[in-house]
C-alpha cells in the first residue's frame, strides 16, 4: 500500500523506544532485546545464503533482536547519508541518494515482511504485545528519510531542476520524498514546524488510549450460552470458536464475545432476537457515554480529529480530509462526494424495496415485528437461504480447496502467460505452508521471477483471524533491480483445515477472498519497476491500491469460471445451474443497503475530518440520510472506531469503495469482449498486465487506468455489478 501519512506521522514520534538495548515497557510487560553484537553486522540472521527467510530456526528473542539491529543501522545509514550531502560539492542524486536509500530500504523491508508474516501466520513467535513494539519501532524508522530538512532540501532541489538523464522511476522516487517531506511540515518555520509536532505528539498519545480503551472495551463483554436450540443450526467451526471445551464443541456452553469475527456471525446466525440484541448493542456501544466512564473515548476522538484538522490548516489545507486527496486518485474532496451523493441517489431507493422485501419474507416466516439493525443479518441470511436457495453448507462442497487453487491458478497463468510451480520448502514458520516459484513465459520458463509462499489453514489462537476475509497478502520483498531481489511474498488465509479424508472445504465467500488475494499478490508478483519503492503495491494511491484485489474478485462470479474450479469432493459432479443462479442472487442481494452502509461510513469518515462540529449531530444527520431504519439511541459505533481513529484510514475510508469501483471499470472491459475471442482477452489481459500490474507506483493510477482503457473511469460498470439499472447519465467520473 502507499505510503500513509495518517499512520506514520503518528509513530514516527516514539524516538525514545529504541536504544542500543531496546526496552518497552506497557500494560505490565517488559520486552528485553539483547545488545546487537559485531559479529551480526556482516550478515542478516534472519535469512539464508540463497536469500530466503530462515523461518523454522525463528524464536521470539532473534527476531527482536535483529529487528532491533536493523533498525538502529537504519538510521545510522540515513544519518550517514546526510553527512554526505552536506559534505560533497557535486552531489549525484542517484548514486549518493537514491541507490543508497534504495540499498537500505530494502533490508528494513524484508525485516518488516517478516514479522508481518509472524504475527499473522504465527503468533506463538510473533504475538500481538510484541508486534505492537515492533510495528511502532519500524514504522518510526521507515519514517527517519521524511523528518530531515537537508535530505528534503535535496528532493526540492531536484524537483526544480529537469535532469534529462533521471529516468521515470527516479522521478517518481523524486517526487514520492519530496511530498512526503512537505506532509510531515519540513516546509514550515521552526515555530509552524514544533507547533505541527507538539499536535502530532498529542495525536500519538491519544491514539495510544483510544485503541487500549476499545481493547479494554472488547475484552470485558461476554454473554453466555448454555440453550443447544439456540445453537442447533450454527456451523461446526464457529462452535468450535464459542464453545468453552472446543473438543466438545456441540454440548457448550458457548461464549459470544465482541472479537469482530464472532459478532458477524453471530448476528446473521442467531434465531434469538433478544440475545442479538445483547451482543449488537454492546458491540456498537463500546466507549460510548453510557459505559463505564473509565473506557469513555467521545473526547478522545475529539481530541484526535482537532489535532488533525490543525496540522493539516498548518500546511495550507482546508481540512484533513482535503490534504489526505495528495495521496489518492481522486481529483479532489468535492468529485468524491458528488459521487457519493449520485450512487445515494440509486442506492437508497433500492435500500427501501429491500427492506420492504425483507420485512414481507419474515412476516410469511411468523415475525411481526419492525427489521432492526440488530435484526437485519439474520433475516438477510434466512432470506438469501429461503428465496435464493442460498445454502453455504451445500456450496461448501462443491469447493473443495485442492481443486479450487489448481484451477485458479491454471486461470491465471492463461490470463497473464504465467505458469506457477510449487517447490519442497522446509524452512517456512509452519508444516501447512506451501511454497512456489513464477515464471514468465514471455521471458523464459527457466528462470523464476518471483516466489510467494501459501498458508491455508486456520490453526486456532496460533494464526490471527479476525474478520470475515480473514486473509492477508503480504510483501517480505520487493522488486529490486539493483540489489539483485526477486519479489517473495506471502499468502495468508483461515480457511477450515482438512478432516481425515474430507479435504478443507471452501465457501463461496472463501472462494472470493481467494481471487480478491490473488489479484493482489499479482501485483507485486509481475511487478516490472527497478526500485523498490515502487515496486508491487508501494506508492499506488490508496483509492486505487486495490484494482487488482477486486478484479479478480469480480471474476469468481462468473459462470464458466466457477464451473473450472468447482466439482463435489465426493461425487465430482460439476455444480449446478441452479447454483450458479443463487451466486449470481448472492451479488446483489441487499446491494442498495450494502452500497448506502459503504456510503454512509466513507461519508463520515471524510466529514469529521472536514468539519469542527461534534462528532454526534454529524453522525446522526448522515445516518439519517444513509439508512431507512432510525438510529438506534444506543448506537455509538463511532466510539470505537479503530479504523479511522487508530489505524491508516483516517480521511481514507471512502479508497476501500473506490478501489472496488475502479475494478469493476477494469472487468468491465474483458466482459465487452466475447468469451469465444480468446485472443482478445489475452490481449486485453496482457494490457493489464503491462499497466497496472508491471508498473505499480512508478506511474500514476489514473494515468495507468487511461492507458489501460482509453478514458477516464466511472461508476457505470460497478452500478451494473450490483445490479442497478442505469444509463450514462447517471452515471459519474471517479
Amino acid at each position: 500500500m502507499a505510503v500513509s501519512f495518517c499512520a506514520n506521522r503518528i509513530k514516527f514520534l516514539a524516538s525514545n523506544i529504541l536504544s542500543k538495548t531496546w526496552k518497552r515497557h506497557t500494560s505490565g510487560y517488559i520486552v528485553l532485546v539483547p545488545e546487537i553484537g559485531e559479529d551480526m553486522r556482516d550478515k542478516d540472521p534472519l535469512t539464508k545464503d540463497d536469500g530466503f527467510p530462515e523461518f523454522n530456526t525463528f524464536t521470539v528473542e532473534k527476531v527482536m533482536a535483529v529487528i532491533g539491529k536493523q533498525t538502529i543501522l537504519y538510521e545510522q545509514e540515513i544519518n550517514n547519508m546526510v553527512e554526505i550531502i552536506k559534505n560533497k560539492k557535486d552531489l549525484d542524486i542517484v548514486n549518493d541518494v537514491i541507490n543508497r536509500l534504495e540499498s537500505s530500504d530494502v533490508r528494513l523491508h524484508s525485516i518488516w515482511g517478516i514479522a508481518n508474516v509472524l504475527y499473522f501466520g504465527n503468533q506463538s513467535i510473533m504475538p500481538n504485545r510484541y508486534y505492537e513494539t515492533v510495528s511502532l519501532n519500524l514504522s518510526k524508522t521507515r519514517g527517519h528519510k521524511y523528518l530531515n530538512r537537508t535530505l528534503h532540501k535535496v528532493w526540492q532541489e531536484a524537483l526544480e531542476d529537469d535532469d534529462k538523464n533521471l529516468t521515470a522511476e527516479q522521478k517518481r522516487i523524486i517526487e514520492k520524498n519530496a511530498r512526503e517531506g512537505r506532509l510531515n511540515g519540513l516546509e514550515l518555520s521552526n515555530s509552524g514546524y514544533m507547533r505541527y509536532y507538539m499536535d502530532q505528539s498529542k495525536i500519538f498519545k491519544k491514539t495510544d488510549e483510544f485503541r487500549r480503551k476499545v481493547g479494554v472495551a472488547t475484552l470485558i463483554f461476554k454473554t453466555k450460552i448454555i440453550d443447544p436450540n439456540v445453537v442447533k443450526d450454527f456451523p461446526e467451526e464457529f462452535l468450535k470458536m464459542t464453545a468453552e471445551d472446543p473438543n466438545n464443541c456441540q454440548k457448550g456452553p458457548w461464549n459470544i464475545t465482541l472479537e469482530p469475527i464472532i459478532v458477524e456471525k453471530f448476528l446473521e446466525l442467531c434465531p434469538s432476537r433478544e440475545l442479538r440484541w445483547n451482543v449488537w448493542q454492546a458491540n456498537v456501544g463500546r466507549c460510548s457515554m453510557l459505559s463505564d466512564s473509565s473506557i469513555h473515548t467521545s473526547s478522545l476522538l475529539e481530541d484526535i480529529r482537532t489535532y488533525r484538522i490543525e496540522q493539516a490548516k498548518l500546511l495550507g489545507y482546508k481540512s484533513y480530509s482535503h490534504m489526505s486527496m495528495e495521496t489518492k486518485i481522486a481529483p479532489s474532496l468535492e468529485n468524491v462526494y458528488q459521487v457519493m451523493n449520485s450512487l445515494l441517489k440509486i442506492a437508497r431507493p433500492a435500500q427501501e424495496k429491500e427492506l420492504a422485501a425483507l420485512t414481507a419474507f419474515a412476516k410469511d416466516e411468523g415475525w411481526n415485528i419492525e427489521i432492526r439493525p440488530w435484526d437485519l443479518d439474520y433475516w438477510s441470511r434466512r432470506y438469501l437461504r429461503t428465496v435464493h436457495n442460498f445454502k453455504d453448507e451445500i456450496f461448501n462442497e462443491y469447493f473443495p480447496l485442492p481443486h479450487v487453487l489448481t484451477n485458479v491458478f491454471r486461470f491465471v497463468e492463461k490470463l497473464f502467460n504465467i505458469r506457477i510451480t510449487e517447490e519442497t520448502k522446509t524452512d517456512v514458520w509452519h508444516s501447512d505452508v506451501r511454497f512456489f516459484d513464477v515464471y514468465d513465459l514471455k521471458e523464459s520458463s527457466n528462470e523464476p521471477i518471483a516466489h510467494f509462499y501459501l498458508d491455508p489453514y486456520a490453526r486456532g489462537r496460533n494464526k490471527l483471524n479476525k474478520s470475515k476475509s480473514r486473509a492477508w497478502t503480504i510483501p517480505i520483498q520487493n522488486r529490486s533491480k539493483l540489489m539483485k531481489k526477486k519479489p517473495l511474498i506471502a499468502m495468508i488465509f483461515n480457511f477450515s483445515p482438512p478432516k481425515g479424508e474430507i479435504p478443507s472445504l471452501l465457501s463461496f465467500n472463501d472462494v472470493v477472498v481467494l481471487f480478491g488475494e490473488m489479484g493482489l499478490a499479482l501485483q507485486s508478483l509481475l511487478t516490472k519497476v527497478e526500485y523498490s519503492d515502487l515496486a508491487g503495491s508501494s506508492n499506488v494511491e490508496w483509492d486505487a491500491v486495490g484494482i487488482s484485489y477486486h478484479l479478480l474478485s469480480y471474476w469468481a462470479y462468473d459462470p464458466d469460471v466457477i464451473k473450472s474450479i468447482s466439482k463435489h469432493y465426493k461425487t465430482e459432479e460439476p455444480i449446478t445451474s441452479d447454483m450458479l443462479n443463487a451466486i449470481e442472487k448472492s451479488k446483489t442481494h441487499m446491494a442498495g443497503y450494502k452500497l448506502c452502509e459503504r456510503l454512509y461510513f466513507s461519508k463520515l469518515d471524510l466529514k469529521l475530518f472536514e468539519l469542527d462540529e461534534f462528532w454526534k449531530p454529524i453522525t446522526d444527520r448522515l445516518y439519517k440520510e444513509h439508512f431507512v431504519f432510525p438510529k438506534d439511541p444506543k448506537d455509538s459505533h463511532i466510539t470505537s472506531w479503530e479504523d479511522i481513529f487508530v489505524n491508516n484510514y483516517c480521511a481514507a475510508y471512502y479508497s476501500i469503495l473506490w478501489a472496488k469501483m475502479l475494478g469493476a471499470d477494469v472487468h468491465s472491459a474483458f466482459q465487452e469482449i466475447p468469451k469465444d475471442h480468446d485472443d482478445e482477452i489475452k490481449k486485453l489481459a496482457e494490457r493489464f498486465r503491462d499497466t497496472f500490474l508491471a508498473k505499480g507506483g512508478s506511474v500514476s493510477a489514473r494515468e495507468l487506468f487511461r492507458r489501460f482503457r482509453g478514458r477516464d473511469p466511472n461508476t457505470m460498470a460497478y452500478l451494473k455489478s450490483l445490479g442497478f439499472q442505469t444509463n450514462i447519465e447517471m452515471c459519474e467520473n471517479l
